[in-house]
């Protein structure tokens, strides 16, 4: 079992993947219920099994515009991402096995409505973190929503983040912590113009798992008996 296979498991047991999980679910809510009339296109950076979306569409009245766009490189996550996707009578949404990391990725599927970046920003290093927040303009449509994930775990990156998101061109919508746990997920809007497109981007490497920031959590959290963190979403090896 992969390790990221092995990070589901943690929504059965863990405060903070739960968590984490209803306020980025929220956030989803959220983007949907403001989007415009028409298609609403999606992408998902490391989906995993895609619940995040996945779980909201099924009841949301907007579900039939959504144009959705999940990338990940776990081939079992992927396979459980496109079963519950057919459960769940989402026609419109398509799960593609391939590195999330690489911009080449999303190049039909550009420019999106709404963007999701969870469980990403944790296990790479700052540099990364900005990097890809820099470049997320290049995979947004006017007024675009992205929501992103990262655990507040010391010392806190949070701050910092959202100042990016600032500096990028972005107003924030919402910023979540989870109660007893390090997990936070944010919500902001484009509000500058958006960039073109560019393929072959590398926007972030995974580090190895002693090496991430998300290692950095407190004693309960590392008690969970999963392979992840709370702040991994599952986004395998990209």
């Amino acid at each position: 079992m992969g390790e990221w296979v092995d990070w589901h498991r943690g929504y059965d047991s863990s405060p903070g993947h739960a968590g984490r999980l209803a306020a980025v679910q929220a956030m989803i809510r959220s983007a949907l219920d403001r989007a415009p009339a028409g298609r609403i296109a999606v992408i998902s950076i490391c989906a995993g099994d895609g619940r995040d979306l996945l779980e909201v569409l099924p009841g949301h009245p907007r579900r039939g515009d959504v144009r959705a766009f999940l990338v990940d490189l776990e081939p079992e996550l992927v396979a459980r991402a496109r079963a519950r996707a057919e459960r769940s009578g989402a026609a419109g949404v398509q799960v593609v096995e391939t590195d999330a990391a690489l911009t080449t990725a999303y190049a039909g599927a550009v420019p999106a409505d709404l963007v999701l970046a969870c469980g990403i920003f944790g296990n790479i290093t700052d540099r990364d973190v900005r990097r890809t927040i820099h470049h997320l303009p290049e995979l947004c449509a006017p007024g675009a929503t992205v929501i992103w994930t990262r655990g507040r775990f010391e010392p806190d990156l949070t701050p910092t983040v959202r100042r990016w998101f600032a500096d990028a061109g972005f107003e924030e919508l919402a910023f979540v912590t989870v109660p007893g746990t390090t997990a936070a997920a944010g919500a902001h809007r484009l509000v500058a113009g958006p960039r073109p497109f560019r393929s072959g981007v590398r926007l972030f490497t995974f580090l190895e798992r002693e090496l991430r920031p998300s290692s950095r959590r407190g004693p309960a959290e590392r008690a969970q008996p999963t392979g992840g963190s709370v702040d991994g979403e599952p986004a395998s090896s990209s």
